[in-house]
């Protein structure tokens, strides 16, 4: 699909990916944001690679199965790859907001009856095209175009955070703070650690804990208070849903019981 990807401003998408967690995620992205050209680019300068590749060749694969007795004969799209196929059969692909517009190639042998159509390479914007409004992916005008669904999922979707108890005073209702999560997620893991050695004997008391970690005891000791969180608490604390305000401090010598340490916090269990 190199070379064949195109924003709504017309700037070319060039495929790249990253890496989240071991995982490696390929997606396209506007060359002119890439190059620095920000306010060249359009609104949706970044696109899933994997998502609207399958789309596409989907697309196209089904345009060209509902035509049977097309010029292309045997040698057509269902027996290709997909790498034959995007090769042979797409000269474009506009991603669009609510769509993607696929420009299908005009092969040699459909020359001869192309002459009077609208070139592929012709289409034109939301604004000025000549849809017919219909979506399904052979509604345009251009019978060179196909004209898919498409909308692009968010990629960061809005976290839900537990709600304050009917009787808290708690006003603010933004997510804990990102480097706030961070240090509290890595002091419950550590109390968690610090538990598990005391547990299985590896260390004899909090005093060489202590020692080893150049603190104080009683920084032990309240470290470790946090390993017996409600487990509902941990999850949230991990996936960012705490509200702003929580935190290590807030959190150290809680009571045992679960249900009083929402109630301490002012959170409905």
């Amino acid at each position: 699909m190199m070379g064949r990807i195109f924003d709504e401003r017309g700037n070319r998408m060039t495929p790249t990916y990253a890496v989240k967690k071991g995982v490696r995620y390929r997606y396209y992205i506007s060359a002119a944001l890439i190059q620095g050209q920000s306010d060249k680019t359009a609104k949706l300068n970044r696109v899933p690679a994997a998502e609207i590749e399958k789309l596409i060749i989907s697309a196209v694969r089904k345009h060209f199965g509902e035509k049977p007795h097309n010029v292309i004969g045997a040698e057509g799209p269902t027996s290709l790859n997909d790498k034959e196929l995007i090769s042979t059969h797409i000269a474009r692909v506009d991603v669009k907001r609510d769509h993607l517009a696929i420009q299908l190639a005009i092969i040699p042998e459909q020359q001869s009856g192309a002459q009077n159509r609208q070139s592929p390479l012709d289409y034109k914007t939301d604004n000025d095209q000549g849809q017919s409004g219909d979506h399904g992916g052979h509604g345009h005008a251009n019978a060179n175009i196909l004209v898919v669904p498409w909308k692009k999922t968010p990629s960061n979707q809005p976290r839900e955070i537990i709600p304050p108890a009917p009787t808290s005073s708690r006003q603010d209702p933004r997510p804990i703070r990102a480097e706030t999560r961070a240090k509290l997620v890595t002091a419950i893991a550590t109390a968690r650690q610090w538990l598990d050695e005391l547990v299985a004997g590896t260390v004899k008391n909090v005093e060489q804990i202590a020692d080893r970690e150049k603190c104080s005891i009683r920084q032990v000791n309240r470290t470790i208070t946090l390993a017996f969180l409600a487990p509902t608490l941990v999850q949230a604390a991990v996936d960012g849903r705490l509200p702003r305000g929580i935190g290590v401090a807030t959190l150290r010598d809680f009571p045992a019981e679960w249900i009083r340490q929402h109630e301490r916090l002012g959170l409905s269990s």
